[in-house]
């Protein structure tokens, strides 16, 4: 057994249902969970390690809601950095072709170290290509090295151009192959208990690469082993277009057909929704992944946050791939979703408008969407805020920092509001993945230098 104490956090936000903010705050924590949450003086004074972050910020760990760790690999490629979301798929779906089990395994850890310094502690991914023997096995040993909780997606595409998909034909894979390894995974990996580091989810690409048999006999088999679902929807208007000419129908209608509706079931994007289909949402308990500087990057459009919350859809947010997003830093995405949401209000007519329940999105709603919202969205109760009994999961910041400087009536609102930064402190189960703005379990330069090796390899003659 190990003990860990926390002490004399300048604010300690809880995120729990009081959503309490504790002044000289403090964790008492045992074997990776949270214990005790309460001001420093109100702890037992001795632990097995004790960490004075006087001067600090609090915050529970960031939940990451969707993500494609293999893009780091492809990031600000010439070709593809002014094209919309189709025209830039077709442009990278034969770079990513090339991939190794290797760079799936490099490109993990680089995007979980970027998380964990920047205060992720869980991150859901999407892996939906396996060329050259590459497996979801890579990614999982990946971040298993690292210390980061991974919801490990076990994506696909089967629908190639020749039958009327978007990729090509190289990298679809046999539906059968997709379902033998899906059951495969489950069986291997898949742990329901609180505090899992590693829990599958089956993730059929998107309308336009998979075929509505395989989205069936995926959820069939998710709802036989009590894994959830995912997948990307109605991220732009040529993907409508696509479901209406494919399907005769909008994207959500299609995903209802398919019996992808329920509490198990998460989407990415969720941008071109009308108002009856939000409430389809809410009515079935979907979760959505917002991805704000994503759907910015590929001019996709501005998802409705603000008319999911009212709906009690529940919202996450997702730092998408690192090719759409080109980093992946989860605070900044905090920042970017609170000031993309304002954005829509003053287009939508915010300023002339004398309705009482239309506000701004605050700081404060924007880190709940990081937090709770997250872990809602992933289905884990066991993460998301500091609380007894919850996974002792939490990033630190040192307030005393010029880019914070001015700011400090207010810590939780600065975190938001002023220019992101690298968390001092990540610590994940009790255990540091980032002690004093380092990485303690990797080496981030040979990280780096490792990563721009497979990377060049991937882009010669691009």
């Amino acid at each position: 057994m190990s003990t860990l104490l926390i002490k004399n956090a300048t604010v300690l936000v809880t995120m729990d249902d009081t959503q309490r903010e504790i002044a000289e705050g403090g964790l008492f924590i045992r074997d990776g969970f949270i214990e005790q949450v309460h001001r420093t003086s109100e702890l037992p004074q001795t632990a097995d390690e004790v960490l004075d972050l006087r001067g600090h910020l609090v915050l529970p760990g960031l939940v990451n809601t969707h993500h494609h760790f293999y893009q780091t690999l492809t990031r600000a490629v010439p070709a593809a950095q002014d094209a919309n979301l189709f025209n830039w798929l077709k442009t990278l779906y034969p770079i990513w072709g090339r991939m190794t089990p290797e760079d799936i395994f490099i490109s993990t850890q680089t995007a979980l170290a970027e998380m964990a310094l920047s205060g992720c502690t869980t991150a859901s991914d999407h892996l939906y290509i396996f060329p050259n023997g590459a497996r979801l096995d890579d990614e999982i040993a990946g971040a298993q090295e690292i210390g980061v909780r991974l919801q490990a997606s076990r994506g696909s595409m089967s629908l190639g151009e020749s039958q009327g998909g978007l990729p090509p034909d190289a990298v679809v894979e046999p539906e059968e192959k997709i379902m033998a390894d899906s059951q495969r995974l489950i069986q291997k990996y898949h742990d329901a208990k609180a505090g899992a580091f590693v829990q599958i989810v089956l993730a059929p690409c998107s309308p336009f690469s998979v075929t509505g048999e395989l989205m069936k006999q995926s959820a069939k088999l998710a709802r036989e082993t009590g894994v959830h679902l995912h997948t990307h929807l109605a991220e732009t208007e040529d993907e409508q277009q696509f479901c209406v000419l494919k399907f005769s129908m909008r994207p959500v209608p299609y995903m209802e057909s398919l019996e992808w509706v329920g509490e198990d079931v998460w989407f990415a994007h969720a941008v071109y929704v009308n108002g009856e289909e939000i409430k389809t949402f809410a009515k079935h308990g979907c979760g959505v992944a917002h991805c704000a500087s994503s759907n910015m990057r590929l001019a996709s459009g501005i998802a409705p946050v603000k008319e999911y919350m009212a709906a009690g859809v529940k919202v996450g947010l997702g730092l998408d791939g690192s090719a759409s997003n080109d980093g992946a830093h989860m605070l900044a995405e905090v920042r970017q979703a609170m000031l993309l949401s304002r954005l829509r209000e003053g287009i939508t007519g915010f300023s002339l408008s004398n309705d009482p329940s239309r506000r701004l999105m605050t700081a404060r709603e924007a880190l709940r969407l990081a937090t709770r919202g997250g872990a809602a969205v992933l289905g884990r109760t066991d993460i998301g805020s500091l609380e007894a009994g919850k996974c002792a999961d939490f990033f630190a910041i040192n307030l005393n920092r010029l880019d914070y400087a001015g700011a400090l009536h207010d810590p939780v609102a600065a975190a938001v509001f002023c220019h992101p930064v690298r968390a001092d402190f990540t610590v994940i189960g009790g255990k540091f993945v980032v002690r004093d703005g380092n990485l303690v379990t990797l080496d981030e330069m040979k990280l780096v230098e490792r990563h721009n090796r497979a990377s060049r390899r991937l882009l010669e003659n691009v």
